[in-house]
């Protein structure tokens, strides 16, 4: 079994999207067998900054959420003997979300970078609550977290309370697949079934970014793997199409060198090494090709260079204290501020979603090339192997085109709006996890897009025969062929886009052609 070992700081997207889904299958139901260890340094901060909050509870003086009520109530002053209820009741009154549950690996992920956050020393929460969490965690068992329901600030308040009433043993949770009564799950691991949230924990709990913050992460995971799939489908459409292999020359993007850009068009030269018939065709059959594949790097390259920004911005948020009011051992002091606020991730969010959206809308130009006879390169019209009698692939462009088209619809950013909440005190919000949750309704469009521009060029690819694509190429279609037979006659279309996509999730294609 691995173990992870949380400090606080130093957590890649990598080793966190990592401990709750397969390496390659970031759909997986079930998490691999991954043990969280908390760092002892860490701890030590951890009870280092709870005791500044129990002098500041002894001394008498107004702390918010410790002495007082929450967001409009921040005046009311609370009595010693109704704090722990203070805290209690913010969780139940707070698990207030709506819509189908988060599947268990991305609510477990979310409660693992809750306790990343805690680490950090500045939430003011006894050592207990967090050897909690982590027991909850290696006891295998899932917060039930309903998709609906935050706004971005003060952080992701509703699901963070239904992950809450999962450390404090309230309501239903997830163990081996079936949603059960919490309590009686965290018995059976051996675990207290209620715990008593001592004063400020309920807010540490609460306040924070951790439910867009792991979406995006496994967002970013699956945008990476769709920047990468995204040349594999160009570098087999190059190929099918007859396409000239020189907009792909490095010195072309040496003399524009986006990152992402360079790397895009590197992907794509190694992809069709090899290739057999790009030298059938080294006389030009035109001066210039399509804007879908000679433009491919620059398009994949932009996209690229998006992703990564959303990744260094998501990858600084896991590590970064989200709650409030702060707790600051070094100088016995708390502070309140607005680290909740969720508009890093909601920004970043919207422009991987645009960036996963035009990796869609390029790949369904290069599927409509390759179904067009008038552009593609001699080809039977839409791939058919008798075209009349046969409608071929027809219809696999229109499923694409309705799928990018919904893309541009779900790419309005949802950063820039804003309701006030909270009788007006939190009255700019940012509306992050609608963001993410968008990228990632965009992400499974473009999976399913380049799914089929995958079919459609390997069907293009078995007229050319008996040349040869390029040798990664070659590789990726024994696998894609494995699994999606040629189309010699009009068949459904579904069960082969469903297939494709399903080499896609569990990354057997990318590993073939690497």
């Amino acid at each position: 079994m691995n173990t992870l070992t949380l400090r606080g700081e130093g957590l890649s997207i990598d080793a966190a999207v990592h401990a709750v889904h397969a390496v390659h299958a970031v759909h997986a139901v079930h998490a691999p067998s991954t043990r969280i260890a908390l760092c002892p340094d860490a701890m030590r901060r951890v009870a280092a900054s709870r005791a500044v909050v129990d002098r500041a509870v002894a001394s008498g003086r107004a702390v918010y959420g410790v002495t007082t009520g929450f967001g409009k109530l921040q005046n009311v002053a609370i009595g010693p003997g109704e704090r722990a209820a203070l805290q209690r009741n913010l969780v139940l009154s707070h698990a207030a979300g709506v819509g189908a549950p988060l599947g268990a690996a991305d609510a477990r992920l979310m409660l693992l970078l809750r306790i990343q956050s805690v680490l950090r020393g500045h939430s003011g929460v006894t050592p207990a609550l967090v050897e909690r969490m982590a027991a909850i965690w290696n006891a295998g068992l899932a917060p039930l977290v309903p998709e609906q329901g935050s706004v971005g600030a003060s952080g992701d308040l509703a699901p963070l309370a239904h992950a809450a009433m999962l450390v404090i043993g309230e309501g239903d949770c997830v163990e081996g697949g079936r949603v059960v009564p919490a309590a009686d799950a965290l018995a059976r691991a051996g675990l207290a079934p209620r715990y008593e949230l001592r004063e400020k924990e309920g807010l540490a709990l609460l306040n924070g970014t951790q439910f867009m913050t792991a979406l995006g992460a496994v967002a970013v995971a699956r945008a990476r793997r769709a920047a990468r799939t995204a040349d594999l489908a160009c570098a087999m459409s190059l190929d099918a199409l007859l396409f000239s292999a020189s907009p792909f020359d490095a010195r072309i993007h040496d003399a524009r060198p986006h990152p992402g850009q360079k790397a895009s068009a590197a992907n794509i030269r190694r992809l069709v090494a090899g290739s057999s018939i790009l030298p059938s065709h080294a006389g030009p059959h035109k001066v210039q090709d399509a804007y879908c594949v000679r433009c491919a790097p620059q398009v994949h390259g932009a996209c690229r260079d998006t992703i990564e920004h959303a990744a260094s911005v998501i990858e600084r948020e896991m590590n970064s204290t989200t709650d409030n009011p702060l707790v600051f051992a070094e100088d016995d002091a708390v502070i309140s501020g607005g680290n909740f606020h969720g508009e890093p991730v909601a920004i970043a969010c919207d422009a991987l979603a645009i960036a996963c959206a035009e990796l869609g809308s390029i790949s369904e130009r290069r599927t409509e090339t390759l179904v067009n006879p008038d552009l593609s390169s001699g080809l039977p019209a839409f791939l058919a192997r008798t075209p009349g009698v046969s409608s071929g692939l027809m219809i696999a462009q229109v499923t694409a085109a309705a799928l990018a088209s919904e893309n541009k619809a779900l790419s309005h950013p949802a950063s820039v709006d804003s309701i006030p909440t909270s009788a007006n005190q939190e009255d700019h919000v940012s509306m992050g996890p609608i963001a993410v949750r968008k990228a990632r309704a965009i992400l499974r469009n473009t999976e399913r897009i380049l799914a089929i521009e995958l079919i459609a060029a390997a069907e293009g690819i078995e007229h050319r025969r008996p040349l040869r694509a390029g040798d990664a190429v070659e590789r990726a279609f024994a696998v894609l062929r494995a699994a999606v037979p040629p189309f010699v006659a009009d068949r459904p279309l579904t069960p082969a886009f469903d297939a494709a996509t399903a080499l896609l999730d569990d990354g057997s294609l990318l590993a073939a052609s690497d």
